[in-house]
């Protein structure tokens, strides 16, 4: 069975979200009322951790926004955790070969698909009310991959083919210091690892997707292709927002 965010994602519908680094239950809510379509808990470089995830997912669906979490690592008993919790996806860091991306999806799929622990006690089963099969909630899952390295560059064309496979997401920071023009991120040497991952996502029926710090990109960002967005991040929002309101750019 899958959920409204997977079908979405599946349809190629353009879709806006934002990075939830403050770690804040609060900050999460005001994301929901601001219009986001999506937000992700950042595990890997975000200010909260695991014990703060809960209070976000529940903020956010309380206003009907559904959340992914960026795993730290892709270990299964981490992976595991965060799908309890009811994130409704998961995006991998730093995966450069497909035999890694393999690995690390099995994480996200009960068995036979995958090797996620099965426990029908946790939130993300209702606590054992949900009564669905284990492969109507494999199918409910989406997983985003990070492009952040010229390994995974090279390896592009098969880890797009991997099946379950739902967005390319690009880190432009990582992607940009790995191709040698660390933040030049319209350096023709960005822009063509750029538009690469969009015309490879598009081949093979899956979501291109991007962080873009400056709100005023967004809409290029789009027209380049790229369907799963991040309008920066919490964060960077609110201090752009106060620096414009106080005259300060």
């Amino acid at each position: 069975m899958t959920t409204p965010l997977v079908d979405r994602i599946r349809r190629g519908e353009y879709l806006r979200g934002t990075f939830l680094n403050l770690g804040s239950a609060l900050v999460a809510e005001v994301c929901a009322l601001g219009g986001c379509e999506w937000l992700l808990v950042d595990l890997e470089h975000g200010a909260g951790g695991e014990e703060g995830l809960l209070g976000q997912v529940l903020a956010a669906r309380a206003h009907g926004v559904p959340v992914i979490a960026r795993t730290e690592s892709a270990e299964r008993i981490r992976v595991g955790h965060l799908l309890d919790l009811g994130v409704e996806g998961v995006m991998f860091p730093r995966l450069d070969t497909p035999d890694e991306v393999r690995r690390a999806l099995s994480h996200l799929w009960y068995p036979p698909r995958g090797d996620r622990g099965i426990a029908g006690y946790n939130r993300a089963r209702q606590f054992g009310g949900d009564g669905l099969r284990l492969d109507q909630v494999n199918d409910g899952l989406c997983a985003l991959v990070q492009v952040e390295s010229v390994s995974a560059l090279e390896n592009l064309e098969e880890i797009a083919g991997i099946e379950g496979v739902d967005v390319l997401f690009i880190g432009p920071a990582d992607l940009s210091a790995a191709l040698g023009v660390p933040g030049q991120l319209t350096h023709p040497r960005f822009v063509k690892a750029m538009d690469r991952v969009v015309e490879t996502a598009l081949r093979h029926g899956v979501a291109a997707g991007i962080l873009v710090g400056d709100p005023n990109l967004v809409e290029a960002a789009r027209e380049r292709g790229f369907s799963f967005v991040s309008v920066g991040s919490d964060s960077s929002l609110l201090r752009g927002a106060l620096r414009q309101a106080f005259s300060l750019e």
